[in-house]
């Protein structure tokens, strides 16, 4: 099994991608993955296009990149099946949100 370390991208820089501002071949690249992977999760609905009908229309936002290297590298680390790196980046979004409106209580 081949480690890919990922590319560490500031919160900062994300939200400067705004929305829908990567294509199919920049998220690729910025997770270390083929365009065939990226492909593959799309159409089993693990990542979402902001727009674009086809693939080669695909745009991606700054979030979406965040979750495509989260699915990457659990599937990578841990050989996890995708659907399983799906759930698993699924709760961390959860457990991040919950936090972010326990920070606002407080």
């Amino acid at each position: 099994m081949a480690h890919h370390n990922p590319i560490a991208i500031p919160a900062e820089l994300v939200e400067l991608l705004g929305d829908a501002a990567l294509d199919l071949q920049a998220l690729a690249r910025g997770c270390r993955v083929s365009p065939d992977w990226v492909v593959t999760r799309v159409e089993s609905g693990v990542l979402l296009p902001d727009s674009g009908g086809a693939a080669a229309e695909w745009r991606f936002a700054g979030a979406t990149l965040v979750r495509a290297r989260r699915l990457a590298g659990l599937e990578q680390t841990f050989e996890a099946d995708p659907q399983l790196a799906a759930l698993t980046v699924d709760l961390m979004e959860e457990v991040t949100e919950l936090r972010r409106r326990l920070h606002q209580l407080i």
